[in-house]
């Protein structure tokens, strides 16, 4: 059985609509703080806090035929990490290490974690592989870096096999938009510029117009959130087929900037998108772009969905049928 740790958040929920599909026996452990109910789409729930050893040790005890643990309950917002970095190594890292400890308790070893673009800092050059330097700009970025390397130390020390895998800008919906993205505040570009589209939220802010960019706004290489799902499923197959510990690039190879999303929203609602320009943000650089060959040649992984204007019009489809998000 797989526990998925903060299923009922925005990628956690369409990791569970993947592994519906693949039949694959899971049970989510979530405290609902920032994830919702009604993205759990009838898989089963165990309310629990990562931060919390005892939860952590009863759901293994209660569930003796956990093999693979996904985490996906992260803090993720960078601004808020620079604010609050107490926070952040509280729940991303601190937290991490307890629960590691009660996964060795239980003789669970198999370990997917949910990393980030945000350990390589500015760009030494892109597309950025797994070689390149990690050199985090946020308490964010360095919160995940800290667990890659304790992943590292407890593979040397207890053969506890883990694949990290490091995603660049998660979005996009279930096509069918029955799951979706619903943070509370959002503040992820694509569903900020559609709901501001919408008339549901405040003028989009563009942090910064001045990066050594084309259009001065900053690139990023967005994925759609079940193209990370598939990922995942193929992680887990690999450390149950005795592979060893890896860290992979999970991005379609394309950039974007801020401008260029904003129009792809116009083009995909026939809205306009209300923004105004801002200073730059702390901690955000100018360019992410992945390239995710290592994972390619290794498992074959490809994108399903790799063309922005389908991600902005899954997410457009689940705000459309959704306006009031879960409504919880």
């Amino acid at each position: 059985m797989i526990l998925v740790l903060g299923g009922a958040g925005y990628i956690g929920s369409h990791m569970l609509k993947r592994l519906r599909e693949a039949g694959e026996p899971h049970l989510v452990f979530d405290n609902l703080e920032q994830g919702h109910e009604a993205a759990l789409q009838g898989s089963p729930l165990f309310r629990g806090d990562l931060r919390n050893v005892d939860d952590l040790r009863r759901v293994f005890q209660e569930h003796p035929d956990i093999d693979v643990v996904m985490h996906f309950a992260a803090y993720i917002a960078v601004g808020e990490s620079v604010r609050e970095p107490g926070r952040y190594f509280q729940n991303n890292t601190a937290a991490v290490l307890g629960l590691l400890e009660a996964m060795r308790e239980a003789g669970v070893g198999k370990f997917v974690f949910s990393s980030t673009a945000a350990i390589f800092g500015e760009p030494q050059y892109v597309p950025i592989d797994e070689a390149h330097q990690k050199a985090p700009t946020s308490p964010y970025g360095d919160s995940k870096l800290f667990v890659e390397r304790i992943l590292q130390a407890y593979d040397t020390a207890h053969d506890f096999r883990s694949v990290c895998l490091r995603y660049f800008n998660a979005a996009g919906a279930d096509p069918e938009a029955k799951i979706g993205e619903d943070h509370h505040p959002e503040t992820h570009l694509i569903p900020v510029a559609i709901l501001a589209a919408m008339g549901k939220a405040p003028a989009l802010k563009v942090f910064g117009s001045d990066y050594d960019t084309p259009d001065g706004t900053c690139v990023r290489n967005y994925i759609h959130v079940l193209d990370l799902a598939e990922a995942h499923l193929l992680a887990v197959r690999h450390l149950r087929e005795g592979g060893e510990s890896r860290q992979y690039n999970l991005g379609n190879g394309q950039g974007f900037s801020v401008k260029q999303v904003i129009q792809t929203v116009e083009r995909v609602t026939g809205k306009a998108v209300p923004h105004e320009e801002g200073p730059r943000r702390a901690g955000d650089p100018a360019r992410l772009i992945a390239s995710s060959e290592g994972v390619r040649n290794a498992w074959g992984w490809q994108p399903r969905y790799p063309e922005l204007e389908t991600i902005v019009q899954h997410a457009w489809n689940w705000h459309q049928s959704h306006p009031n998000g879960y409504g919880d």
